[in-house]
Parts: structure tokens; sequence; C-alpha cells
């Protein structure tokens, strides 16, 4: 795998240890959002399994959950030196967006079906997109609007206007401040992080790498981490910290999939970040370690081993280019709506958030190339997802009570609790003549847990027989799979493996056409 610049950044990013997830989120506070459950010496397997079935997403998690797609925004100074990393050195008159229009930036993503967009507000190069009043490396000081500028105000406006959330980026690393190093730095960053905070109102996400290299002393900083924290849940409670924070944790890659059982019940303790740096260059997810790299995370067989569980979902990372900052030479590579729609399945479909960078140009907009792929992007998705093919289907299942009901968009006004007595539940669809699909979309009810472990879809063929189309394991939010095309008047879904009588919220075939 051809190195990344912004993978060699997330290594330091995980290099914390867990004890920064107890002090953010104190046991009280966390029980109390039953985001949190400890395992006591005396439980049996049964009772854990149990206690995991019923650990469930903090109100901030849930409403982070169903964004499925956010945006990154990475512009500042190297958007100008056609850089990735830059030294700090960089003259602030390199800064001139000759037509910056944040406005066209979220009209865009809001089009494309984007929830929240995050702005790196400041990069490593410490250079800041909004006139700070604790450093002169800032647009201030720059020719832009003759020093009056504000970008970060200008996107935070613009998601106001079109209904979007914001989230902001700011990095712990600062290779320009000459107090980076030292003691006051942290209060330099928190100075910076109040002014984010306070000034361009409500804040959905606040996004940290945890990147840690030298400053221009040479020194290197101890970030206080467990500080940020209190003051992000003190002036913004509403946001979740991500990926170097307590609610919302990295895949592991920046490929754009998740794995294929994505777990958002994990062991507390298990999060050994220096594990987790080792493997952040793999393209493809490393084998079990005990750690949070691994492929399997939250089975029955890790949970064992558990002394506590959390809620802690999964952000899945990945840029539209090769590069995080606009390069003219990557306009032939941006990613094709076929290829954001196969993201999108392993992404949000493997139970994760898909945060895609769209980077804005020397002008100061979204390029061309970009728009037309999120444009197709999302005529694509909408041409596949309007309709769900079971709407008109009969559905029966083993329920407890009450008849099944299944809404398109799977916004949890019903939930199914079917009776598994048998040891499984099973919802049979027939359809009013044969019907053509090779999508299934199951989603879990996560405010009552994330409960499935297995399930299977079947269609009846031609001799009256069940045939097995496709199948999964874990659920959670969303799990999308594909497969050949089937034609059938019946099909069946079955979950055969839970934790818990699992509460379906939607399920829905469609036909995806490619």
């Amino acid at each position: 795998m051809k190195t990344n610049p912004r993978s060699q950044f997330l290594k330091y990013a995980l290099a914390t240890s867990s004890m920064l997830f107890a002090l953010a989120n104190p046991l009280t506070s966390q029980a109390q959002e039953h985001n949190f459950v400890l395992i006591n010496p005396t439980d049996s397997p049964a009772d854990i399994v149990k206690k995991a079935a019923h650990v469930t997403p903090s109100a901030r998690q849930f409403k982070w959950q169903r964004q499925e797609l956010t945006a990154f925004l990475h512009f500042g100074m190297n958007t100008f030196t056609n850089r990735e990393w830059g030294d700090g050195k960089e003259n602030e008159a390199i800064f001139n967006p000759t037509a910056l229009d944040a406005d066209q930036w979220i009209r865009e993503l809001k089009a494309a079906g984007f929830k929240c967009a995050i702005l790196t507000c400041k990069h490593h190069d410490g250079f800041c997109l909004w006139p700070s009043a604790y450093t002169t490396h800032s647009v201030k000081q720059s020719p832009w609007k003759n020093g009056t500028g504000d970008v970060v105000r200008a996107v935070s406006d613009a998601c106001r206007k079109y209904g979007m959330d914001f989230g902001v980026y700011l990095s712990p690393w600062d290779r320009n401040s000459k107090l980076y190093g030292t003691e006051a730095y942290n209060d330099y960053f928190v100075n910076q992080l109040t002014e984010l905070l306070t000034h361009y109102g409500k804040v959905s996400e606040v996004w940290f790498d945890g990147a840690c290299g030298e400053g221009p002393n040479g020194k290197k900083q101890e970030y206080d981490f467990v500080r940020w924290y209190k003051l992000i849940r003190r002036l913004q409670p509403e946001a979740v910290i991500a990926v170097m924070g307590p609610d919302v944790r990295w895949v592991g890659t920046e490929s754009g999939r998740g794995r294929t059982m994505e777990w958002s019940v994990v062991p507390r303790e298990n999060l050994d970040q220096n594990a987790i740096a080792a493997n952040s260059q793999k393209e493809v997810l490393a084998q079990p370690t005990g750690d949070m790299m691994g492929q399997d995370l939250g089975s029955r067989a890790v949970i064992a081993k558990a002394k506590s569980l959390v809620w802690y979902p999964a952000e899945i990372d990945v840029s539209i280019r090769p590069g995080w900052f606009y390069h003219e030479t990557e306009d032939h590579k941006v990613k094709t709506a076929k290829e954001l729609m196969d993201i999108y399945f392993t992404s949000v479909g493997m139970n994760g958030v898909l945060l895609l960078n769209i980077p804005p140009n020397k002008e100061g907009k979204l390029s061309e190339k970009d728009v037309e792929s999120l444009r197709a992007f999302r005529r694509l998705y909408d041409e596949t997802f309007t309709h769900n093919l079971l709407s008109k289907a009969k559905v029966t299942c083993n329920l407890t009570q009450g008849k099944p009901r299944f809404v398109v968009d799977g916004n949890y006004n019903t939930s199914v609790l079917p009776d598994t007595k048998a040891g499984k539940a099973v919802f049979t669809f027939q359809f009013k003549k044969p019907t053509t699909f090779n999508v299934l979309s199951v989603q879990e009810d996560i405010r009552k847990g994330q409960r499935v472990e297995a399930f299977t879809l079947e269609v009846k063929n031609q001799h009256g027989a069940w045939q097995k189309v496709t199948e999964g394991t874990t659920i959670g939010h969303k799990r999308l799979l594909k497969f050949p095309n089937e034609t059938a008047s019946e099909a069946r879904l079955t979950i055969s493996e839970m934790r818990a009588v699992p509460a379906i919220s939607e399920i829905g075939l469609y036909q995806l056409k490619e």
C-alpha cells in the first residue's frame, strides 16, 4: 500500500491510553446513558451476553449514527502550497482564495445527502481559518478580503442556512506556535478551542487526530485531552468527540471499508492504542489481536474476556481523491459515482458512518469533477433506495404482538420484536407478482441495543424450495448486502443467532442498477 501521510499521523492520533476514555466519561454518567456496563468476575458467559445486548448509544451517539453521511473539508495553507503537510513556516500571504464560496460547498453536500460538514479549522501548520485572537498566523494576516475574512464563519453560516450540522477539526499539533512543547501550549489550544465552540453557533462534531510531532522548538507536546473533553462537554454538550475521543472510534483504515462483522459494543479495556498505530498503514484490517484493529472486536469470544463494555461506534473515513487536500493533478483521479456507492455499502452498509473528504480548490470552490461525482452518486442512490420493493408485499412474522410495518427510510417509527422462543426470528414476504432485486437492507433499532449475530435471506424457487441468496452476521444501525439479481414471488429473512430479542426497524429489498 502506498504510504499516506494522513495515515502516518493517525499513528499519533491513537497514542494515548484507554484511561482517557474513563476520565472523559465518568462511570456514573455513562451508566445513566446506558452506553457503558461493568462485567463482574462472577458473571457467566450468558450474563455477559445479556449485558452486551442492553448496552445502547448515548443520545449524541444515536444522532450521529443516524446521519450516515458526513463530509470532511480539507482546506487551508496546504491548498495553496500543493502539499499534504505544512511546516508552519508558510507566509500568510499565500492564503488567498479568489472566489471562496462556502455556500456552494454546503449546497452541493446537502444535495448529495450529507448531514454534517467538518472543516479543518487549523491543520498541523498552525494556520487558522478564523481570526484567532491568540496568533497572527491566521486569515487576518492574509490578503484574502484584506484580512477581514473568516472561513469558519462562512462555513458555519452556510451549514445553518441549508440545515446541515457543523463540525470542527482543530489539529493538536502546531508546527508554527512557539509555545508548542510547553505547558503554556495547552492553555493556547484550549483558548482556540473555546473560540470555535463559542463564536460559531452549534457544533455537532469535534474531530481530533492526536497528531504529535515536533514543534518549531524541536519539542513534542503532552496533550491535555481530558481538559479538552471537559471543555467540549460544557460548551457543546451535544457534540460527539471523534476519533481521538470517547464517542466515536476510527475504523482502522482510510479505504472506506468497515468490517464484515462490525460491533458497536466493544470491550473498553481493549483500546490498545499502540497496536492501533501499528496497523494504521494496513489497507486490510489485521486478524484479531485483542485490540481495536482486529476483524473481531465484539463477538461472544471477545466480550467473554472483557472487564467492561461500552458503545463505541466506527467512523469510516476516505477521500474522494487520492490526497486529502486539493491537487490539480488529481482531477482525473476523483472517485466515480459507482466507487462512491461501493464505499457507501462498505461503510454505512457495515454499521458505520462514512466521513468523505471533498477538498475545495485554490479558488475556494468544490471542483467541477468532485461536484459531478457527488451529483451522480446522489442520482444512483435515489434510483436504488427511493422505492422499497417490500412496501407493497404481504409481510408475516413470528410476532409476539401486532403486525409488522416497515418504513422505507428506517426512521424508527416502528420496530418489530419477534417471538424468538423457537430460537430464531422469521420474516416472510409475498409479492403480488415476481419481483427482481439484488440488495438487502436491514436495520436494528439501536436504541434497544445491537443484538443480531447471524441472519440469512432466502427466496422460494420454482420448485417451492427455499434457496439461500445471501447471509450476514452483525446488523446494527444498517447492513447492506449486494448479490446477483434474484426474481421471486416470495422471500424470507431469518435471524438465526441473537443476543436478545432484536428490534428490527427496517427491512428492504432494492434493485441496484450498475
